[in-house]
């Protein structure tokens, strides 16, 4: 497929995409007989990988070194292992602060409407914030 195809189908830039493969986010891309790119299965499968990760808050850095090792060979399967397994470890802090956040929000939400509540019922309000 083409980079317009692939940017249509992933909902990412042409730009961003040469991009990634510019700075080793993704493996450079096959192209055809006239130098054009051809985004096929694996290079899609990349993109995929790297926009799920990407969503999730994983660093560049981190990412481009681990498509480094992946273009090492299997001598890297541990370091690969372990850099991913330092990724799931940042990732699962940020869930709990994520959570803890909404949690917060969820309770000034709540603490909201017993104020609109308690105002439509004419009583006075507690003005303590936050």
């Amino acid at each position: 497929m083409t980079i317009a195809e692939a940017s249509k189908k992933y909902e990412i830039s042409a730009d961003t995409l040469r991009y990634y493969e510019r700075i080793g986010l993704i493996p450079p891309v096959p192209r055809n007989k006239s130098g054009i790119r051809d985004y096929e299965e694996d290079s899609c499968r990349w993109i995929e990988l790297m926009k799920c990760m990407r969503s999730a808050g994983v660093r560049i850095e981190a990412l481009i070194r681990y498509v480094a090792l992946v273009q090492q060979g299997d001598d890297t399967l541990e370091e690969r292992r372990m850099l991913l397994m330092e990724q799931r470890e940042q990732l699962m802090a940020r869930m709990e602060d994520m959570q803890r956040s909404l949690e917060r929000l969820n309770g000034k939400i709540m603490g909201y409407e017993e104020k609109i509540r308690t105002q439509r019922e004419g009583m006075p309000l507690d003005k303590g914030e936050p």
